[in-house]
């Protein structure tokens, strides 16, 4: 099993996220669900797919709202045992705070890992600085809220493989880091802009890396994880 990937279950069909866990559980560490899972079945999936064998769910509903509400979003995730969570650091140092102190408050360190999000890996430069308004570069932005995000005890951040470096070195070695957009080498890119390729990101300073279909579409998945560069780390 490699610990460090985690799978994308991109779908919205409950029995073929069951049917793809069963089949990728001896090769991942995680299984990352959605929208697409959880508006159209709700969060009994989670329980479905820990039956299917996902030892550790990554719940990625990208919560930011007020913080009273996100903190009871982060608490009900916690009752269903999931591992990690994302946040959008643009709530706010409060919703953030109240975030922490949710998840803080599982005993046995049982509460989930509380990830931030800055800047999807959909967008570009052009569309931050042109229709967002933000006149940072997109480097500089994450770092920026990156570190807001430490500063308020998150336990890490997501970033695209092109920032993994840049905010490695502004948080240090505190905080994890989860790196979407991997592809192989010519892939095509679907709807990210920003990707790159594993065995790089993973040098960078990512700890988790977040693939889809190169895993959920190919028919051996131990040679997909190969085929990412992955056992040149002795990670395959």
């Amino acid at each position: 099993m490699n610990r460090k990937v985690i799978c994308a279950l991109d779908t919205h069909d409950l029995d073929e996220a069951i049917r793809m866990t069963k089949r990728l559980s001896p090769y991942v560490g995680a299984f990352k669900i959605g929208h697409g899972l959880t508006l159209p079945h709700g969060l009994d999936v989670i329980d479905r797919l820990q039956d299917a064998g996902a030892n550790r769910i990554f719940l990625d509903l990208k919560f930011h709202d007020i913080p009273n509400s996100v903190a009871l979003a982060v608490g009900e995730a916690a009752r269903r045992g999931v591992w990690m969570i994302t946040l959008h650091i643009a709530g706010g140092p409060a919703m953030l705070a109240a975030s922490v102190a949710e998840a803080r408050a599982w005993t046995e360190g049982n509460g989930p890992l509380l990830v931030g999000v800055s800047v999807l890996t959909s967008l570009d430069q052009h569309v931050l600085t042109d229709h967002l308004g933000v006149n940072r570069t997109i480097e500089e932005h994450m770092v920026y809220l990156s570190e807001l995000a430490m500063n308020v005890d998150l336990d890490g951040v997501v970033c695209s493989p092109h920032e993994v470096k840049a905010i490695r070195k502004a948080i240090g070695q505190h905080g994890v880091i989860v790196t979407p957009g991997i592809r192989l080498p010519n892939a095509e890119l679907h709807d990210q802009k920003r990707t790159g390729e594993a065995s790089q990101v993973l040098m960078d300073g990512a700890n988790y890396l977040v693939i889809g279909r190169t895993l959920t579409q190919c028919e051996d998945p131990e040679k997909a994880l190969e085929s990412l560069g992955l056992e040149s780390l002795g990670l395959a």
